[in-house]
């Protein structure tokens, strides 16, 4: 069974998402550049993610999408198990918002630029000036009331558990009041874990829970250390067991 279906990954699986990548990237380029910027940056990435795993035969399963209000501006964060929890959250999130990434994914040959025509923030921590930059449009994007969707973790795990959290998308919930959503995300290191050569995906279902949100108090820096803390706890609560810090 394994040998099948990396067979049919490789014949008919891989050319219809390089097509459907080029396409989108397209889209979203050409779209933005003429039209609703709100729509084109969005859809089309959802609509890509979806075939993704559609296409890749991977069930998906949501939980919790009760907990958030499609009226209320979110900073969701999620623990980072793999490549494939960006299709996972962008085709299942069901919320409008913008990414922020690692500023290392602009140089992809047209999805970088389909990003960057979406208006998704490029994390740049090169010097202090640039980081401030950073978070300054992360917080206007915020202050417009889009969602912002961060993996504090930085970067994919290698073991399957979460690693350390950065602070800085919790410091800008606590600055402009904003309730923070954790997500966890698990299967997808199974789908397709952190390796430093090519690996053909996996057949594992992805499951994404979104849990209740974490109203800010005000209360500065130790109320960032807390709501990051709560965050933690709620997105480690429900993995396997063999995940769990």
């Amino acid at each position: 069974m394994r040998l099948l279906y990396c067979l049919y990954q490789l014949c008919i699986a891989a050319p219809l998402l390089i097509l459907a990548t080029i396409l989108t990237a397209i889209f979203t380029m050409v779209g933005t550049s003429i039209g609703n910027a709100h729509f084109w940056g969005y859809y089309p990435g959802r609509w890509w993610s979806k075939f993704f795993c559609w296409i890749l035969l991977l069930p998906v399963q949501v939980h919790g999408k009760e907990n958030v209000d499609n009226q209320t501006s979110y900073v969701f964060v999620a623990n980072h198990q793999g490549f494939f929890d960006v299709f996972l959250i962008y085709g299942y999130l069901g919320r409008n918002f913008k990414w922020m990434m690692k500023r290392s994914l602009r140089k992809l040959p047209l999805v970088g630029k389909a990003c960057e025509s979406a208006k998704h923030i490029f994390v740049d921590n090169s010097s202090p000036s640039k980081t401030a930059k950073t978070i300054s449009t992360a917080r206007e994007t915020l202050r417009d009331g889009t969602c912002l969707v961060v993996f504090p973790e930085g970067r994919r795990t290698e073991t399957g558990k979460m690693g350390p959290f950065k602070k800085g998308a919790f410091q800008l919930a606590e600055e402009l009041q904003l309730p923070i959503v954790p997500m966890t995300i698990d299967g997808s290191w199974e789908v397709l874990p952190r390796t430093k050569g090519f690996n053909f995906v996996s057949w594992h279902r992805l499951k994404l829970t979104i849990h209740k949100p974490i109203l800010p108090t005000g209360n500065g820096q130790e109320d960032v250390k807390i709501i990051m803390q709560q965050a933690r706890e709620a997105i480690n609560g429900a993995l396997p067991t063999a995940l769990q810090d």
